[in-house]
């Protein structure tokens, strides 16, 4: 669940780099040539990306939760979340909202500092709950992640300290567990609510895609994960069906999209059909990809045990190559201990960098490269070099304030 995290995390910078060059996307800058073709490539990034997020995030919610309980974890979830979001978004997302003007009007010569209190002028609007404070340019970006789950950690505390602990509700999720190991098919039947929800409330382009209240089922679906592991082992039995199914639902939905004004909006029967077949293919995407890392790694497991039984040298037995497994550790203790602050990071830098590529007379594919190596260089440096070195730095970016770990011990504490 860490190196998916990881993944994703560092595949935003190609997605949102992407969208730079998308017909149909209100990025914040746009180069002169676009291509349809990357709203359907980004299309299946979006149906399963952020969900498995909030999945991996749910998961280690009941984790932390069950080490804390539930003041620690309150603490925590503040310290950890709503200190980067208050920080980032004063000091970082005005940035690409002012990129956005200067890019939209070549002659707006409005200096940033200028910009700033245009930024900062908000308006409460309870409606939007939990995005509490709108403005004409005032925004919370990429953030809105950040927003929702720390709403989402903070609703689960009443939640587990009044109903999970009940005896009927641990008899139901065994009831739940038991059946969902027993039955084929039956982990994939939440799918039904997805569509539901995005059919009925419709979808939200704001949040990648999905409706916001999606992402608490998601979330909640990772926290019932970890309360019981017959889960996984009906997500792994499933998870070569669960992936078909998935595909075919999503390229199903394709059409509707390409072909409805307002797809995630519009109430007309094939808008709704598409965003139902969406809905659906999320969920069932969303079982197959740690159902089917999990049986690779039970493969594995096997694979080494059986050699042992049998007396060959299996790679665990190997004497292992000085220096190799300290460097693979380090590698990746470092990145899982910078998933929060490359997330809150990239999309910044990539939006400066854009602002700056865009111009360049160079073909599609030229451009798209050079903004990703160069927004996943910066925002590396930065991390490196701004965040990580100092006590006050780590902490306004959601790290532990000592030096980080560089084991798995790290990986697997850091905020979700």
């Amino acid at each position: 669940m860490d190196a998916v995290r990881m993944l994703v995390v560092i595949g935003l910078v190609f997605f949102h780099s992407a969208l730079v060059y998308a017909t149909d996307d209100d990025f914040y800058v746009k180069n002169d040539e676009t291509t349809g073709a990357i709203l359907i490539v980004a299309g299946f990034g979006v149906v399963w990306a952020m969900p498995l997020l909030f999945l991996i995030s749910g998961l280690g919610a009941r984790h932390s939760l069950r080490r804390r309980g539930a003041r620690r974890f309150t603490a925590e979830r503040l310290l950890r979340l709503g200190v980067p979001l208050v920080f980032v978004t004063l000091a970082l997302n005005p940035l690409p909202q002012w990129l956005r003007l200067r890019s939209a009007d070549a002659d707006h010569h409005e200096s940033y500092l200028a910009f700033l209190p245009r930024f900062y002028d908000v308006r409460p609007e309870p409606a939007e709950f939990p995005f509490l404070l709108q403005g004409e340019h005032f925004e919370t970006g990429h953030l809105w992640f950040v927003v929702l789950l720390l709403t989402f950690s903070l609703l689960l505390v009443p939640l587990h300290l009044w109903l999970l602990p009940r005896e009927p509700v641990c008899r139901i999720g065994d009831r739940v567990a038991e059946a969902a190991v027993c039955r084929r098919g039956l982990v994939l039947l939440p799918a039904v609510a997805f569509a539901v929800i995005c059919a009925g409330a419709r979808m939200e382009e704001d949040f990648a895609g999905w409706h916001r209240w999606s992402y608490l089922l998601f979330f909640l679906a990772g926290f019932a994960l970890a309360a019981d592991d017959r889960f996984r082992t009906a997500m792994r039995r499933d998870a070569g069906v669960a992936a078909w199914i998935g595909v075919v639902l999503f390229a199903a939905a394709g059409p509707g999209f390409a072909l409805a004004d307002e797809p995630f909006t519009e109430m007309t029967a094939p808008a709704i059909a598409s965003r139902t077949l969406f809905g659906a293919a999320g969920w069932c995407l969303v079982v197959a990809i740690p159902g089917l890392l999990d049986r690779r790694r039970l493969r594995r497991l096997r694979r080494l045990r059986r050699r042992g039984e049998s007396g060959r040298p299996g790679r665990l037995e190997r004497p292992e190559r000085p220096g190799r497994r300290s460097a693979i550790e380090r590698g990746y203790g470092y990145l899982a201990t910078a998933v929060l602050p490359l997330y809150l990071l990239h999309q910044p830098i990539v939006v400066g960098v854009a602002y700056l590529v865009t111009g360049w007379s160079a073909p599609i594919p030229v451009e798209y490269a050079a903004l990703v190596a160069i927004s996943l260089t910066f925002t590396l440096a930065a991390y490196e070099l701004l965040v990580r070195r100092t006590r006050v730095t780590r902490f306004l970016f959601g790290m532990r304030s000592r030096s980080p770990r560089r084991g798995a011990n790290e990986a697997r504490s850091i905020a979700s």
